[in-house]
């Protein structure tokens, strides 16, 4: 312990940093409308369907809640309100920490970005048949949180 008080503050962090685990970090966003419509990107990158929540890498630097936000102004030209984090999941596969936030939109996006092929609301009960199960419990899970007043 003595030998780590000695060592410069930058070699301390190089060292940390070099032992500990890497992570890719990403926002997603369970996004109603005052219809309580929920949001989907159908994206050309995405795996199976391309159905899924809106959301992306955090940058170096970035928070999470303003990577979103980001995102979803640079892809479909939508502005969020009401933001509060709703969960955290992790994804060993791929080393992936995703932070999710409820929130609330209102208007009509559209694709702005070559990665997203469409853009739709969707009512919670007719959510598209190739959404990936794991989003559909999330979003499920969601819902049940907003009905009981706690979004």
């Amino acid at each position: 312990m003595t030998v780590w008080k000695r060592l410069p503050a930058s070699l301390r962090r190089w060292s940390v940093r070099a032992t500990n685990a890497k992570f890719t970090v990403t926002a997603a966003g369970i996004i109603r409308n005052n219809d309580g419509e929920v949001l989907l990107l159908k994206h050309h990158f995405r795996p199976g369907s391309g159905w899924g929540i809106p959301g992306g890498f955090v940058e170096a630097g970035e928070h999470a809640e303003a990577a979103l936000r980001r995102e979803l102004r640079e892809e479909i030209g939508l502005e969020l309100e009401q933001l509060s984090i709703f969960a955290a999941r992790t994804f060993q596969r791929q080393n992936q920490i995703e932070i999710v936030f409820l929130a609330k939109a209102s208007g009509e996006p559209q694709p702005r970005s070559i990665e997203v092929e469409r853009v739709e609301w969707f009512s919670p009960e007719l959510l598209p048949d190739a959404l990936p199960s794991d989003q559909k419990k999330l979003i499920s899970s969601a819902l049940q949180v907003g009905a009981e007043g706690r979004d």
